[in-house]
């Protein structure tokens, strides 16, 4: 067995959010060993540029630089929120939907910068995009309107609401001080846009990222003689949509530790067909 395939398979034992905050780390050390001791620098490879012709050469750099990080305290506060908020989302959604979430919220906010960019090439002239900021405050923003009401204690000693909490980040974050790094806080507004827009989606029964409409459409048509298994199928899956409603419910009221280990261990099996 190659060192490639034991990488892949030591990653593929991993949670979705381990493997997240482990490339993170990566890059982080990686970046950090070019410049102070390789005397290499690769920003200019990972961060995201606000010109255009430099975006068009670097095109690679919409994805790569939401895994970049060059200062200890921005990978640290980003890894830390990731973590914590990325729990409760994979407890209530799954890791799935936390990773398309992170990567999507992260293309969003890698996209208003550069548009910006492209209509006010003066603004941000010679400036890059690195971080997770706007991917975690995706994720974060999700949960925030997903499940407003779940209890979340800062630092252990202050209980409030998770939408309260999300609000106290988005200010901490991104309003105060808005005219320092501006093109980094406008790129955390196009994260919180998807995570708001997302999870409103999927309170409402939505999902940009459910494909199965179209499969299930076509099976039914050329399976008509299955009926009585499709129904079967159907009421179960009503019933556990109807299920973990009620488990979402209580985790809004009362939070995440008031589910006994059934209730979680049913939380995470019915998360994982979402």
């Amino acid at each position: 067995m190659s060192v490639f395939d034991n990488i892949r398979n030591t990653f593929q034992q991993q949670s979705k959010l381990t493997v997240l905050i482990i490339l993170n780390v990566a890059v982080f050390l990686t970046v950090n060993i070019g410049i102070n001791i390789a005397h290499v620098n690769l920003l200019p490879y990972l961060a995201l540029p606000f010109g255009t012709e430099e975006f068009i050469r670097k095109f690679w750099t919409l994805f790569t630089y939401m895994f970049t990080h060059e200062n200890l305290g921005h990978v640290f506060f980003n890894l830390i929120l990731l973590y914590f908020s990325g729990q409760m989302l994979f407890a209530i959604l799954g890791e799935k939907k936390l990773v398309s979430i992170y990567v999507m919220s992260g293309v969003c906010g890698g996209v208003l910068p550069l548009i910006l960019g492209m209509i006010f090439p003066e603004s941000f002239e010679f400036n890059y995009l690195i971080g997770a900021s706007s991917a975690v405050l995706g994720i974060v923003m999700v949960l925030a309107v997903y499940a407003p009401n779940m209890p979340v204690n800062v630092f252990l000693l202050l209980e409030m609401p998770y939408k309260y909490f999300a609000l106290l980040v988005f200010v901490l974050s991104t309003v105060l001080d808005f005219a320092t790094n501006t093109g980094g806080k406008i790129s955390h507004i196009g994260g919180v846009a998807f995570g708001l827009i997302y999870g409103y989606q999927l309170k409402t029964g939505g999902d940009f990222f459910n494909f199965s409409f179209f499969k299930n459409r076509k099976s039914k048509l050329k399976m008509v003689y299955k009926r009585t298994s499709e129904e079967t199928v159907t009421n179960q899956n009503s019933k556990d949509e109807k299920y973990l409603n009620q488990l979402l419910d209580k985790i809004s009221k009362s939070g995440y530790d008031s589910l006994n280990k059934k209730e979680k261990d049913d939380l995470f099996k019915l998360s994982q067909k979402k």
